[in-house]
């Protein structure tokens, strides 16, 4: 299992520091978020400051962006950092697209990011490969390239390390990970991609009953295999009274969204789930917080004092995910011996 880090919500000048850090630490991949800020900005000063560590988005915003933009910006990280470029992505919920973007939310969000990702990897397979540019699908129609804007081909390493999710001879130059809660985009990725993104909003129960199998379903469709995906899961962890608090405050806040209370409905919590939605919609935050009871919050986050955390975060994903980064981001000069037994740990 890999062990890899989040960067916080950060103005750019602090990433570097981050960056020299992580890398010297020892930490897998470093991940950017689209949350108060551009997720892609950072790869770029991430590569600029790091020798050895994978970089990647977890997530950058498709339903927002183009392919070509995708495209073009995922070939200019993967340049720079020597190949260890991941594009991460995710298609965010309806209510964003449509009020925070403002571009419409597709009929099938399903079948409009299956065409993004073709359509990248068209892109990446006309300047690699020379081959022609001719996409034809329900939502893109992508057919002009001529030299003027093609930027040519990546002369890229060896694949990095080993393991669920290495790209491979002839297959895409840059990894592609999706990001999803429901099986939908979880058999999307298994039919098409390097990796698989799991929401911090998470149990054992729900990667093993709901996730995986919906990963190796996607994976057979397409003749693949499950040890072809990375799972790279996110998980809580709360070590202090304080994280345990803010933990309750998170997983709140992600089970008040329709979208996700599946994952609550498979623990019997859908009411729970339900009463949360409700209380967000009135912008009563205060109440959510006390329905996060003992049992939902020792589920979906792991309890443990600093000691046993290693043991305990292996001993909950092991099998179940190839990659972890914790909720709580990497910040240095904070927690270092914390995050230096982790490292050694994995």
């Amino acid at each position: 299992m890999k062990f890899d880090a989040a960067l916080a919500p950060m103005h750019l000048t602090g990433v570097p520091a981050v960056a020299e850090a992580a890398d010297a630490l020892g930490f897998d991949a470093l991940w950017t978020s689209e949350t108060q800020h551009n997720p892609f900005l950072p790869c770029a000063l991430i590569a600029e400051h790091s020798q050895r560590m994978e970089i990647g988005t977890a997530i950058a915003v498709s339903f927002a962006r183009s392919p070509a933009d995708l495209a073009y910006t995922a070939w200019d990280l993967a340049a720079q950092s020597g190949g260890r470029f991941i594009l991460g992505l995710g298609t965010q919920v309806k209510g964003h697209i449509e009020k925070r973007f403002g571009l419409p939310w597709p009929e099938s969000p399903v079948g409009k990011l299956r065409e993004q990702i073709q359509v990248i990897r068209a892109f990446w397979d006309c300047w690699q490969n020379g081959a022609k540019l001719s996409f034809n699908g329900d939502y893109y129609k992508i057919r002009l390239m001529t030299p003027f804007f093609n930027p040519g081909p990546l002369n890229l390493p060896s694949p990095i390390g080993e393991g669920p999710g290495v790209r491979s001879g002839g297959e895409s130059p840059i990894p592609i990970y999706i990001a999803g809660v429901n099986t939908g985009l979880a058999k999307l990725a298994g039919e098409l991609c390097e990796g698989f993104h799991v929401h911090p909003l998470n149990s054992p129960k729900y990667l093993g009953e709901v996730i995986l199998p919906a990963i190796e379903q996607g994976a057979a469709k397409a003749g693949r295999k499950r040890e072809d995906v990375a799972v790279s899961v996110t998980a809580f962890a709360a070590t202090t009274p304080e994280e345990e608090n803010f933990a309750r405050a998170q997983i709140s806040f992600y089970a008040s969204t329709p979208t996700y209370r599946p994952v609550f409905a498979l623990h019997g919590w859908e009411g729970v789930a339900e009463q949360l939605s409700v209380h967000a919609a009135r912008g009563e935050w205060g109440e959510m917080f006390g329905l996060i009871t003992d049992e939902i919050l020792e589920t979906f986050c792991v309890v443990s004092d600093e000691t046993n955390l290693p043991a305990a975060l292996k001993s909950r994903y092991q099998g179940l995910a190839d990659r972890l980064t914790l909720y709580t981001p990497f910040l240095p000069g904070e927690r270092d011996g914390f995050w230096k037994r982790l490292v050694e740990a994995f």
